[in-house]
């Protein structure tokens, strides 16, 4: 039995995160502020990781249910 180790999780720039959410850069920044989009940061880089990305979208859903 072969065993296929799990990718590492992705991490998404500000502008991606902007693309898949449809959003603008400051709406980005302010769920970033006030932690409602979770991030690290390397350096000066910022990144987000993609599965932030579903955990929003999700909590929109239900609170918009």
């Amino acid at each position: 039995m072969h065993l296929v180790p799990n990718p590492p999780p992705q991490a998404m720039t500000v502008p991606e995160v902007m693309t898949a959410l449809k959003l603008s850069r400051s709406k980005v920044y302010d769920l970033l502020r006030s932690g409602q989009l979770r991030s690290f940061t390397v350096g000066r880089a910022r990144r987000i990781p993609a599965d932030e990305i579903t955990r929003v979208m999700s909590e929109n859903m239900q609170e918009a249910a």
